[in-house]
């Protein structure tokens, strides 16, 4: 509304100024110009929050402070440069942070995201830096301890909460742990069997005589191998080691000190390969010994395997497991949207509608984690193409950040950027302006191919109110409007769920919203009249690729192509 008025006032300022009324400012051909270009500028800020879309999310906004959250994931390597060497950095992210969450609900110019997922920050050979060689520093590419307490305090001023990325499977074969536990082995004679008591660390590791399989290495000159499931130069931990498990404690105490608020769990389906029992049991001791310090603390694990395997981590006692059966090119999201699958949008809600059944049997405490893309797998924007891609982007996204639990949202996917490929290519620079030369863009990883970014930057992208961004920042917004629809308990609505509808229910603290996706390229009415809201139902929010909008008429629903309708009791 502020800006609205802004708009106003300028618009009646130049009138006035064209008959020699003065609004302040002198009525020469330069400032005639400027005030022209300012004014063209205010309206396209207005514009964006003229649209339909912004004018039905715009209600207050209900964000309660507990472990539900939007989390938005970040490579510092791509994401903002401060020094101008070409790769991010903290202070490039604390720069940054007012897109993410300014910390001001009455404002809408950042994304409204009130978590970040840090992928590894630790010191490391390697760009990616999941192979870490000293658990408690900041990697020197990065910045410092400095850097990231001063990058806490930003956060947590501003509402938002910081996990990091744990790899605890392995290390990197950097790491002194290993270095000299191949050192002392490569000093005994044959036959000799290590010592703990002279060398601890050998016990760190997963050391063998005998080259079990393709994944043991030679440890050095030795006559030993060890185990590396993921590269030669990502020696596995012996999580079995009571040594081990002192050591990540007091790592854990040391990030946890510097105001850290949990832990995303690395490739937890390999501490003992396909082993459920074994990875629940570490999962169980990790959990139990950060919530003996703090029982805030969120922890989520990456378990990539089935919907009914991972749930069973949630035995464990951690908070969330990620859901990967929503993500990827192949996904239940994308088979959707594409319409590949022969369930089509009700295959979505049908399966959204059973995910609290299956996981509350495993932890009544649960959190969901549902996700669509992340640094492993290609961005969404490539899993569409012809003239209804750009719609179909949208909405894949929105029925990611509508699902129920702790949503993640993977950098750039907000404006639509490409990568597939080898991994360097789904890591590349965020796409702050179409220049690469621009301030505080980055090279992106050695190796990475040249991408076409086809939907534009972030600079293309946030004054247009159809955009990609605008889009997602609308979908967050009602996110963040609705609580029920993170916390609600979903429930398929059969009746009115088939191959281009999906209607879901979300019932929370007493509160039932419906949400209703057009998953089509034409309008679909939509008969709600069988749907029990506690009240007559009202469009709380929409959702909208297009100009067309939402309507409810007598509890009929029509839906122009590729929309959402939330429907609430006010």
């Amino acid at each position: 509304m502020k800006k609205r008025l802004q708009a106003l006032l300028l618009a009646l300022c130049l009138t006035l100024g064209t008959i020699g009324a003065g609004c302040g400012g002198r009525q020469d051909n330069n400032a005639a110009g400027t005030e022209t270009a300012a004014a063209t500028e205010t309206e396209k800020t207005a514009s964006v929050e003229d649209s339909a879309m912004a004018k039905a999310n715009a209600g207050e906004l209900n964000i309660i402070d507990d472990k539900y959250r939007t989390y938005y994931e970040v490579f510092l390597y791509s994401f903002y440069d401060s020094d101008g060497d070409g790769i991010g950095d903290i202070q490039g992210l604390i720069d940054k942070l007012d897109y993410i969450n300014d910390g001001d609900d009455s404002t809408d110019t950042d994304l409204g995201c009130n978590g970040i997922w840090l992928m590894p920050i630790m010191p490391s050979p390697t760009y990616h830096k999941y192979d870490i060689s000293d658990y408690e520093n900041i990697d020197e590419q990065y910045g410092t301890i400095d850097d990231f307490k001063q990058l806490i305090e930003a956060c947590h001023k501003r509402g938002i909460r910081v996990i990091i990325d744990f790899p605890i499977n392995h290390t990197s074969s950097k790491h002194p742990w290993f270095t000299q536990a191949v050192e002392y082995l490569e000093g005994l004679s044959d036959g000799q069997q290590p010592d703990s008591s002279v060398c601890p660390y050998v016990d760190y590791y997963n050391f063998t005589t005998d080259q079990l399989s393709s994944v043991y290495y030679k440890a050095g000159s030795s006559n030993w191998y060890y185990e590396g499931k993921f590269w030669s130069e990502m020696p596995d931990l012996n999580l079995d080691c009571e040594a081990v498990r002192a050591e990540f404690d007091e790592i854990t105490s040391f990030w946890m000190d510097l105001g850290v608020d949990g832990f995303r769990m690395d490739g937890a389906k390999e501490y003992f390969s396909d082993n459920t029992t074994e990875n629940v049991e570490v999962l169980k001791w990790f959990n139990d010994m950060v919530k003996a310090k703090d029982e805030n603390s969120y922890i989520v694990a990456e378990v990539w395997t089935d919907r009914e395997t991972y749930a069973k981590y949630l035995e464990s006692g951690i908070d969330s497991v990620f859901n990967f059966d929503f993500g990827d090119g192949d996904g239940i999201i994308a088979n959707a949207v594409k319409g590949s699958s022969e369930s089509g949008a009700k295959g979505y809600a049908n399966v959204c509608g059973k995910m609290d059944e299956l996981l509350s049997q495993y932890n009544e405490n649960y959190i969901d984690a549902p996700f669509y893309t992340n640094h492993d797998m290609a961005r969404g924007a490539g899993y569409y193409s012809g003239e209804y891609k750009a719609a179909q982007i949208k909405t894949a996204g929105a029925m990611n950040l509508m699902m129920s639990g702790n949503v993640f949202l993977y950098y750039g996917e907000e404006i639509g950027m490409k990568g597939s490929g080898k991994d360097e290519n789904k890591r590349a620079p965020m796409q702050w302006s179409s220049d690469a030369s621009a301030e505080g863009m980055c090279k992106g990883p050695d190796g990475m191919e040249s991408i076409k970014m086809t939907n534009g930057s972030l600079e293309d992208q946030q004054d247009d109110p159809y955009s990609i961004y605008n889009y997602f920042k609308q979908a967050i917004r009602l996110r963040n409007r609705y609580p029920e629809i993170a916390r609600g308990i979903a429930a398929n609505v059969e009746n009115l769920s088939d191959k281009n509808i999906a209607a879901i229910t979300k019932t929370y603290d007493g509160k039932t919203t419906l949400l209703v996706f057009n998953l089509s390229q034409e309008t679909q009415k939509v008969d709600i009249s069988g749907v029990d809201l506690g009240g007559e139902g009202t469009i709380g929010g929409m959702l909208l690729t297009g100009e067309d909008t939402i309507t409810l008429d007598n509890n009929e629903l029509t839906l122009p192509s590729y929309s959402m309708a939330l429907i609430t009791v006010e």
